[in-house]
Parts: C-alpha cells; sequence; structure tokens
C-alpha cells in the first residue's frame, strides 16, 4: 500500500486487488467513516477526476471514507488485451468486485461520466444496492444511445495517428494521449459497454443526486434524466463536460447533498 497526496495534501492510500477475472485493479482511499465509492469518466481516472481538484477531500470532510476506483485500462490499473478480459457490462462487474472485495454492506456511490453510466447499470440491474447515488455529468443519451457515443471514440483510436488539429476528433486524441491510453484495450473495452434500456431506470429508487455542468451536453439531457428517476434531485454547476469536473463547485455539490445524511 503506497500513500499519495490528495486534493489539499492529504494522504490518499492506493492498493491493488484482482477483480473477479484476475485482473489488478488499484483503489485509491481517502477519510474515515461512511464509504462512499467514487468512479471516473472514460479514459480518465481517479487521480484526473477526484482527487486532483480536491472533490475527494470534500466530500471526506462531511466524514467519509471515498474509495476510488481505476477502471481496467484507466489509471494505475491493468489494461489487458485479451478480448476474454471484456464481456459485457464488465466495468459494472469490476466495481461489484471492489464491493466484495472491502466487504461493503452499507455505501453510497457516484461517478461522472462513464462512472455514472456505470452506477446506473449496477443500480438498475439489481447487482448493487447503494443507501444513495451521486449521477455527474451524464444525461438520457449517454445511456440510451451509447453506442452512438462509442462509436466518436472508435474513429479516435482507428485514425490516431491522421486526425489533424481542425478536426472535432483531435482534443479527445490528445486527451488519449496524455493519459497512456492503451488503445488496443481501449476499443475493446467500448465494445463491451452496452446500450441501456430507460425503462430500467424505474429500479433505481434511492435518493439520487444527478449533478451536471451548465454547458454539458456531451450525454444528452441530465434534467431529462433526473426526471426519469424516481427520487431525483437535479442541479446544475458551472463548466462543460470537461470543464465541470476542474471546478471546486462539482465537489461542493456532491458534499453538500451528502453533508445531511449521515
Amino acid at each position: 500500500m503506497a500513500d499519495g497526496a490528495g486534493g489539499a495534501g492529504k494522504a490518499v492510500k492506493t492498493e491493488h486487488f484482482e477483480s473477479f477475472d484476475g485482473t489488478q485493479l488499484a483503489i485509491h482511499r481517502m477519510g474515515a467513516g461512511r464509504p462512499l465509492i467514487l468512479l471516473h469518466g472514460l479514459f480518465s481516472s481517479a487521480h484526473m477526476n477526484w482527487i486532483k481538484w480536491g472533490h475527494d477531500t470534500a466530500i471526506a470532510e462531511t466524514g467519509r471514507e471515498v474509495i476510488m476506483l481505476d477502471f481496467r485500462v484507466h489509471g494505475e490499473s491493468e489494461a489487458p488485451q485479451d478480448p476474454a478480459k471484456y464481456p459485457q457490462n464488465v466495468l459494472v462487474r469490476d466495481v461489484a468486485a471492489l464491493v466484495d472485495h472491502i466487504g461493503l454492506a452499507d455505501y453510497d456511490l457516484g461517478g461522472f461520466s462513464l462512472g455514472a453510466r456505470a452506477s446506473l447499470h449496477a443500480v438498475a440491474q439489481g447487482i448493487l444496492a447503494p443507501q444513495r447515488l451521486i449521477i455527474g455529468g451524464m444525461g438520457t443519451a449517454g445511456l440510451g444511445e451509447w453506442q452512438k457515443r462509442a462509436s466518436f471514440f472508435k474513429r479516435v483510436i482507428d485514425e490516431f495517428e491522421t486526425i489533424e488539429r481542425d478536426d472535432p476528433a483531435y482534443f479527445s486524441m490528445q486527451f488519449l494521449k496524455s493519459q497512456g491510453v492503451d488503445r488496443v484495450a481501449a476499443r475493446l473495452l467500448l465494445d463491451a459497454m452496452p446500450d441501456m434500456d430507460l425503462a430500467e431506470l424505474a429500479n433505481v429508487t434511492m435518493p439520487t443526486l444527478v449533478v451536471c455542468g451548465d454547458e454539458d451536453r456531451d450525454n444528452g439531457s441530465a434534467e431529462e434524466l433526473a426526471a426519469m428517476l424516481p427520487n431525483a434531485t437535479f442541479t446544475e454547476v458551472s463548466g462543460t463536460h470537461m470543464s465541470s469536473v476542474t471546478k471546486p463547485d462539482l465537489g461542493r455539490a456532491m458534499a453538500d447533498w451528502l453533508g445531511g445524511s449521515l
């Protein structure tokens, strides 16, 4: 187990565990108290989404242990290139393996973008049962029309070396490059994420915060998503899909909503 710097200089403890298929995944833990699992966005990491900007610290200060997973193909977790390592909804299975590994029975769950998507799939299918749920940077299109979004990233991967600066995909290519993403593994992962039947959202009955940047339309309408959830609160923070996660407003909104639930 190794320690690293948190968003406000506090220690983050990092450890690894074996997921359901033996893939080594990294967990980063901050604070003490009621457990909150946080899941990061596509081709990002726990460090890039939660730790770098201090969101983990803001939430930990509400009296929680923040448990941040690096998905396979992301961050400090392994990126296997074997297609057999990517069954449908593999990320949901990884989160379930994390819950089993730590032995959690009473916990909360939150995610941004890809992490929000995985959280909703897990809860809607009855695989996970957190007491409270946070859905960040996600709308109805990112769930029901995922294959369209995935096609964009497959193009980024397939045309990686030839994307021009004036291409709308250029920024995404640069982000993948900056994060050192294994493109072979990433493409396999994209094919392991199915569209969601939005009718399944009726199964997500716990108190849920839907939070999204006021300029973020990358995954469709977050407000529409909140309206489809039986027990959701919708709030906006400043920013686009990429910038909202870098601003303190996001962590503050999450911490404020969680603060009254202990």
